[in-house]
């Protein structure tokens, strides 16, 4: 085989291996275009000194706890007056008039994936029909003809709806999909996807038994449509996509993951959520030969993994993630785990360990004998054990995350269930703080 017949042989296997993963059945120039952008948004956002994205979130904590030690999280639901318990709560929670200005939210944002503003430059879009039955020529008003537009749109909900998505929600980049006033369930049907985009927020909506769709014709912006594979029943699916930011969405009980991150995706916060009934819940990296997911930098904060998680709180590959200042009141098997050397900094969470005399320890790696990861960088800081839970540190015991005279610590994990008290989709009324 001569060179130039080996190099087209190279490129189709590669651009098979992405489409299979994608689920894209054809990976055509509209989409070679769109993962060529995503990879240099990627590269843009790859932050090479972690320790100020850190610091930046340790200061943001420190402020928001001073002068409140109350770590009693409250029985049933809150009825009283608007408590914000945390930094990114406190920016715009208990302001009367947050449905007047929607867009202060994007100010709000903390960790890798602070720079996602979503659709702030433009305008309000209103879902006022919850149906989803033409997938090639969305109906307006409907939530996917909001979300392949081609400009930078706050997409808000007239009404409470629950939503059954006949296939995967193709997400573009420049959108906020804000589910505030109302409830809003995405249920019963396919779930949301966000590949080779930038700039997306998710605010307030409730996502719950997802199921795999069966692929078809889908249009997955204004100009281009496609013939899509299976999808495999993610409740959110972030396939090679730059700054992206989950903030206050209830998840439970999906086909396959509540949340995946892959394929070089990275500046990401996951914020404020509450994780129920599920068994693998977050996957962060795709596989332990995808080593472009090096570049992939998340931040989980102020999270509840609540009744009912299993495993994979997150299950990290490659890249580095900050998990901050989240309860871990449950899990079956394990929380936090992964492969292929990821860098894991756990910092001020409260891991709670099931009865099970087996399932103590917070920590699993897998594929690879205590000689390898003894080297990976696993750290605990801060954290609250109990229960007999125990996270099993590794790497250099001498590893800095960060520097410098000024750098404040977060919160510890004594305080992990005040931070995360409203975690979940809050139900905001207009002309009232939320």
């Amino acid at each position: 085989m001569d060179l130039k017949r080996s190099s087209l042989f190279l490129f189709g296997f590669v651009v098979l291996f992405v489409t299979i993963e994608a689920n894209i059945a054809d990976f055509d120039e509209y989409w070679l275009k769109r993962s060529e952008e995503a990879k240099q948004a990627a590269n843009q956002s790859y932050q090479t000194d972690t320790s100020n994205v850190i610091s930046h979130f340790n200061e943001n904590v420190h402020s928001a706890m001073d002068g409140n030690n109350s770590t009693r999280r409250a029985l049933g639901k809150y009825t009283g007056p608007c408590l914000a318990t945390n930094p990114i709560d406190q920016c715009w929670r208990c302001q009367r008039n947050w449905a007047r200005n929607r867009k202060r939210l994007a100010d709000c944002g903390l960790g890798f994936g602070r720079h996602a503003t979503g659709g702030k430059a433009g305008r309000i879009y209103k879902v006022t029909d919850s149906s989803d039955n033409d997938l090639v020529n969305p109906k307006p008003g409907t939530l996917r003809h909001a979300v392949i537009q081609p400009e930078p749109l706050w997409i808000i909900f007239t009404k409470s709806m629950f939503i059954r998505l006949s296939e995967e929600l193709m997400i573009t980049s420049n959108k906020t999909i804000d589910g505030r006033g109302v409830q809003v369930h995405i249920a019963y049907g396919a779930g949301l996807t966000m590949q080779f985009v930038n700039n997306v927020i998710i605010h307030n909506v409730r996502i719950h038994d997802i199921k795999a769709g069966s692929g078809g014709l889908i249009r997955d912006s204004v100009n281009h449509f496609g013939y899509r594979s299976k999808s495999d029943g993610d409740g959110i699916s972030i396939f090679g996509s730059t700054n992206i930011w989950i903030d206050h969405v209830s998840m439970s009980n999906c086909q396959d993951g509540l949340i995946d991150a892959v394929q070089a995706s990275t500046a990401i916060t996951i914020s404020n959520c509450h994780f129920t009934h599920h068994n693998e819940a977050m996957l962060f990296g795709a596989s332990d030969s995808s080593s472009e997911d090096a570049i992939m930098q998340i931040t989980v904060a102020f999270n509840h993994f609540g009744q009912g998680i299993i495993q994979r709180l997150p299950r990290v590959r490659w890249g580095f993630v900050h998990i901050v200042n989240n309860d871990y009141t449950h899990w079956l098997m394990y929380a936090i785990g992964g492969s292929q050397h990821p860098t894991i900094l756990s910092q001020g969470n409260r891991f709670i360990a099931p009865p099970n005399a087996f399932a103590k320890e917070i920590t699993k790696r897998d594929y690879a004998p205590e000689s390898t990861w003894k080297n990976w960088v696993w750290k605990s800081q801060g954290d609250l054990m109990m229960n007999g839970a125990f996270f099993v540190q590794s790497g250099d015991p001498n590893h800095k995350f960060v520097s410098g005279a000024d750098m404040i610590s977060p919160k510890p994990g004594e305080f992990a269930n005040k931070l995360t008290r409203f975690a979940g989709a809050l139900n905001c009324i207009l002309r009232k703080p939320c």
